[in-house]
């Protein structure tokens, strides 16, 4: 069964056009994998920095403005390193390092981590994490459970960040994904958010994700208005009565 939804995943993630589906899918492999956050960024590709993540943008702001990129040893282990590795080997001596790590914890991850450093033939440079909060002998369970896994999801969504920054994609366009169009075909049966994770085995969260990602491209102003919409473009066939929200 685990291996037919991560096959799933892994096809829905061929379907990613842009970082903002990235993003998006980032939600749907957290549920997977059922950490706290996942999250991916490349550290020196074309002088840009691109990711996908689950945790909040506020905190994103926040260790960008901070520059915790030069104290994180996170960033800097992986920098030294090419297998994965678990955050307890790393060096969280110094002060700094220590008060990021309380910060990240305020603003909602988890005291574990796996990080998979990517290098690309030219010096490239990226790195995928997943975050959790447990203890550490479950921590070690879960990894040893799922690092291969990790490594072959790690490098299959590298591989698709590096199709949709080098424009070897489709352009995007308002077109709805799969997913996106499963969640409001769902929606428009008149189910609640709850019934609808339920269906798609995702997690709320990640179903508030797919909605807001749907909304986006459709212009809508709320849910009710995203459905009707898709069934007026054609985009769902109508199911039923448009639900309340």
């Amino acid at each position: 069964m685990e291996t037919a939804r991560l096959e799933a995943l892994l096809e829905r993630l061929q379907t990613t056009k842009s970082i903002d589906e990235l993003q998006v899918w980032a939600h749907e492999l957290r549920d997977f994998f059922g950490v706290t956050h996942v999250f991916y960024h490349t550290a020196s590709l074309k002088s840009e920095q691109v990711g996908a993540f689950t945790y909040s943008l506020e905190w994103a702001r926040h260790y960008i403005d901070k520059d915790y990129r030069s104290i994180d040893p996170v960033v800097l282990g992986a920098q030294r390193r090419f297998h994965p590795m678990d955050w307890k080997t790393l060096d969280w001596s110094s002060p700094a390092a220590r008060a990021m790590m309380r910060e990240a914890m305020a603003h909602g991850l988890g005291n574990q981590g796996w990080s998979v450093p990517i290098w690309g033939p030219h010096g490239e440079f990226a790195l995928f994490c997943l975050n959790h909060t447990t203890d550490d002998a479950s921590w070690e369970t879960f990894t040893r459970k799922n690092g291969k896994d990790i490594l072959v999801v790690s490098h299959l969504m590298h591989e698709q960040a590096m199709r949709i920054i080098n424009k070897e994609m489709d352009e995007p366009t308002a077109e709805l994904s799969p997913r996106e169009r499963e969640t409001l075909t769902q929606l428009s049966l008149g189910q609640s958010r709850a019934e609808v994770a339920d269906a798609l085995q995702i997690s709320e969260n990640t179903l508030r994700a797919y909605i807001d990602s749907a909304r986006h491209k459709l212009g809508a102003l709320n849910v009710t208005h995203a459905v009707a919409l898709a069934l007026a473009r054609g985009i769902i066939v109508p199911t039923g009565a448009l639900p309340k929200y």
